[in-house]
């Protein structure tokens, strides 16, 4: 009981901070769109299939080792490639989803401040930040090469000589 009403006393007694109404505080919204950490294990999983692929065919035409868990990989493809329900597939999976990396873990990284500077011209500002964290700016990089690689497939696939 004594330590109770010991407690109530220094809680009357304690000074409270004035807030001055007055005062001109600086109005600003700063947006972090989304968490970094949950984006980069995001982006991860939507990179590791594309990379996968990537990784498997790099292996099966310059390592000249014909193994069967290459070539059943390729099987595998082979037989989703007559299925014509399936045609969608693989542009979902090898431009779409490290398309989807990419904004992702842009929006992660970037941070967005709208600002109200001197409300007597209203003068108001806009800052567009980018934070560095490496593992976000590492996906980002690893998307864009695996989109162009498979981008760049694409038009030299379909491009033919004629005479």
């Amino acid at each position: 009981m004594k330590d109770k009403d010991e407690f109530l006393k220094e809680m009357e007694n304690l000074q409270v901070p004035s807030a001055d109404p007055s005062a001109h505080h600086q109005n600003s919204v700063k947006i972090a769109i989304m968490n970094a950490n949950r984006s980069a294990a995001l982006g991860t999983w939507l990179i590791a299939v594309p990379c996968y692929f990537l990784f498997r065919v790099f292996m099966y035409y310059y390592s000249h080792g014909q193994r069967n868990w290459f070539e059943a990989m390729f099987n595998i493809i082979i037989r989703l490639d007559d299925n014509p329900w399936l045609d969608f597939l693989a542009p979902i999976v090898l431009i779409i989803m490290p398309i989807g990396c990419i904004i992702i873990n842009v929006l992660s990284i970037t941070r967005v401040q709208y600002k109200a500077v001197d409300e007597a011209r209203k003068y108001k500002e806009f800052s567009f930040t980018i934070r560095i964290r490496w593992w976000n700016v590492l996906l980002i990089v690893l998307s864009l090469l695996t989109s162009a690689l498979f981008i760049a497939f694409a038009m030299t696939e379909n491009i033919s000589i004629t005479k």
